[in-house]
């Protein structure tokens, strides 16, 4: 345990700073500026002390930067664990100075809610940055696609049930059209030369698609066009700048050895591997019991004195390793051998498709932390 602790509750152009000893006296309580002279004058008076900050990145970067600029420890509380041991304190207000003390005391009385702030190195944190950027492009195609289909709906049920927004000819299609009844007015060929490489089945369905509908008036169809338009165009560039940023992320981690190793296990591809290699720190995991749990893999056991345990899904851990581990998944759920099989006896014991696709992450999970841990290439 520290001598003392440097509770940082941060924020965009100042922090609060709360320095406690381990006998839970207050050194300090008192704002610090978001600039390095500040931060290095806070530092430089307790220079033996652990820094503990309540985020560790954006607002938070430039304090975990200068601590480690000054040689010191670093760690960060996550925001559930502060909110969580804030109620062990007295009193209910929620003050930046409280916070603050919340953050120090909690680290020296629970250290082990404290979580690692590694040192990824400068390819990693490249990669990082673009990750984030990917990420943010991921979530914006989203919003995009669910508020397109929400206007097809709204429109035309049978045209919005044909259209696949993963497909990028009928993206370009209504990007120049617009929506289902200008597809529609366009005609099977207009429609097939603005969708070349396309199958011209599908196309051809879209086109028909209204035949069963009421048409909208002109009003309503203009305005529907322009929405459509708008949001295929935008569909469209996201995935192609996220098809660069992987590309991009992929060339800056070829020479990292945990990367490599892993695009060899069966269903892991450039992304997942990538988030993997740049979110987890192995080291920080004793078991691979640890890393299910932070993937958010590993169920929730309730006990309570003679009452039945039941075990359920866990909701917490990483929720962008969660998804890429389980539903990339689904291509071994057909494939011959380890996975495949393993997937079949899920079923067979009466698993649902999502539930026995959670179990088939969580085992691979186990070849995944090996891996990582040794950096060798997949065995079958």
């Amino acid at each position: 345990m520290p001598e003392a602790v440097i509770g940082l509750d941060v924020g965009k152009l100042s922090h609060w700073a709360c320095v406690a000893t381990r006998d839970g006296e207050i050194l300090l309580s008192a704002p610090v500026a978001n600039r390095e002279g500040d931060l290095d004058s806070l530092f430089g008076r307790f220079p033996d002390a652990l820094v503990v900050v309540d985020q560790s990145r954006n607002i938070g970067a430039l304090a975990l930067a200068r601590a480690k600029a000054a040689g010191m420890s670093a760690a960060y509380l996550p925001g559930l664990a502060a909110h969580g041991a804030a109620r062990l304190f007295a009193g209910d207000a929620k003050t930046d100075e409280r916070d603050a003390m919340v953050i120090a005391k909690t680290a020296l009385g629970i250290p082990d809610a404290l979580l690692p702030v590694g040192d990824p190195g400068p390819t990693v944190a490249a990669a990082r940055a673009l990750a984030a950027q990917r990420n943010f492009l991921t979530c914006e195609n989203t919003r995009s696609k669910n508020r397109l289909r929400s206007i097809l709906l709204e429109s035309c049920p049978a045209f919005e049930a044909l259209v696949d927004l993963s497909d990028g000819p009928q993206l370009r299609l209504m990007a120049s059209l617009g929506g289902a009844w200008s597809v529609a007015d366009a005609g099977p060929r207009r429609a097939a030369a603005l969708t070349r490489g396309a199958a011209r089945g599908k196309i051809e369905a879209l086109v028909r698609s209204t035949a069963s509908s009421t048409r909208p008036d002109a009003a309503a169809i203009a305005a529907e066009d322009r929405a459509v338009r708008l949001l295929a165009r935008r569909i469209s560039e996201n995935s192609a700048e996220i098809d660069v940023i992987t590309a991009e992320i992929s060339a800056l981690l070829e020479g990292d050895d945990t990367y490599r190793c892993l695009l060899t296990v069966p269903g892991i591809g450039p992304k997942t591997a990538s988030e993997l290699a740049i979110s987890i720190d192995i080291e920080d995991f004793p078991s691979h019991d640890r890393l299910a749990s932070y993937c958010g893999l590993a169920p929730r056991n309730r006990q309570s004195g003679t009452s039945i345990s039941s075990v359920t899904a866990s909701r917490q851990g990483n929720k962008r390793l969660k998804n890429l581990l389980i539903f990339s998944c689904n291509c071994l759920t057909r494939t011959e051998g380890r996975w495949g099989d393993y997937y079949a006896r899920c079923r067979e014991r009466g698993m649902p498709h999502g539930k026995a696709l959670k179990a088939l992450a969580r085992k691979r999970l186990k070849v995944i932390y090996a891996i990582m841990r040794d950096r060798v290439p997949y065995a079958a």
